[in-house]
């Protein structure tokens, strides 16, 4: 088996699987379309992102992955698998922990899947490391009727920064927060009842994605995401879906209930990456100038002073 970078010989063949592939990032998938179709592959062209795709040939069966990092987060993310008919190809996991290997050399910490818990695509991830640590599911809210005008959601400012990340505290279980970091700069929309709810977004020409976090304690739930669904600003005409992972489970049938239509449940995935300190150096240590060291005076038991 060999495996190598993608390069422009390969291009028939991503060409020739682009029908094929498997994504693992579902977000992505919503809102810039089939990983490797022309826009798919068009919008990791950032200067702030690594992407990496590498070719697995093996007897003249081929494979191919990508893996996708963003400058200063903590996780990569795997973007996708193909063809879809050869996931059960025992070189796969080879070639999964090609773009794994790659993601430890950006100084990624975690490698994180989105799949479908009856993919094909399963078992190979869960041979090559990864573990499931939560469950969720896309909800696709387009066709939900107008909200209530009176439930307002406004931009987040910088000086809201402070009440999400707590908001996120009290949501996120202590054990995911490693995996999903807290939110590091203001972007996305709150409510305007006090800081009980709140939605990031991811937005691309294919679609919208909300991920929420709302308090089990705010009021009238359904209203307010309805609201926040017919008033995203420069929505135009592209869907717009909601994920909700398995921590945030009682959203799940106010959507139902709303009319919203659910995907496949997915289970979201992890490989934690372990990376090596190399060139080790002994450091002598030194003491303070000026700083004196006093001597003790121990006496025994029983000792006249």
């Amino acid at each position: 088996m060999s495996i190598h970078q993608l390069d422009l010989l390969d291009l028939p063949t991503l060409y020739r699987y682009r029908g094929e592939a498997v994504s693992l990032d579902s977000a992505r998938l919503l809102t810039r379309g089939n990983p490797m179709g022309a826009m798919g592959m068009m919008s990791y062209v950032n200067p702030s992102r690594h992407i990496y795709s590498a070719v697995s040939d093996n007897d003249g069966a081929t494979l191919l992955g990508g893996i996708i990092h963003t400058n200063g987060d903590t996780f990569a993310k795997l973007l996708y698998l193909a063809p879809a008919s050869r996931l059960g190809d025992h070189s796969l996991p080879g070639l999964i922990e090609d773009l794994t290997a790659e993601a430890g050399q950006w100084g990624a910490f975690h490698v994180l899947a989105e799949v479908d818990e009856t993919s094909a695509a399963f078992v190979p991830l869960r041979m090559s490391g990864f573990s499931v640590y939560a469950w969720q599911r896309m909800w696709d809210v387009s066709e939900l009727p107008a909200g209530n005008q009176n439930c307002k959601w406004l931009r987040v400012r910088s000086i809201d920064l402070p009440s999400i990340q707590s908001l996120y505290h009290q949501i996120v279980p202590p054990l995911l927060q490693p995996l999903e970091p807290a939110p590091k700069r203001a972007a996305g929309f709150m409510c305007n009842e006090g800081m009980r709810c709140y939605v990031s977004t991811s937005s691309g020409l294919a679609g919208i994605v909300l991920f929420p976090l709302i308090h089990p304690e705010a009021t009238d739930v359904s209203a307010k995401l309805l609201s926040i669904i017919n008033h995203f600003p420069n929505r135009s005409r592209r869907p717009v879906y909601f994920c909700v992972r398995s921590y945030e489970a009682w959203l799940e049938p106010v959507l139902e209930d709303l009319g919203a239509k659910s995907a496949a449940r997915q289970a979201v995935m992890v490989k934690h990456l372990t990376r090596l300190v190399k060139d080790e150096q002994t450091v002598r240590a030194t003491q303070p100038v000026g700083a004196t060291v006093q001597p003790s005076r121990v006496s025994r038991i029983g000792e006249k002073k």
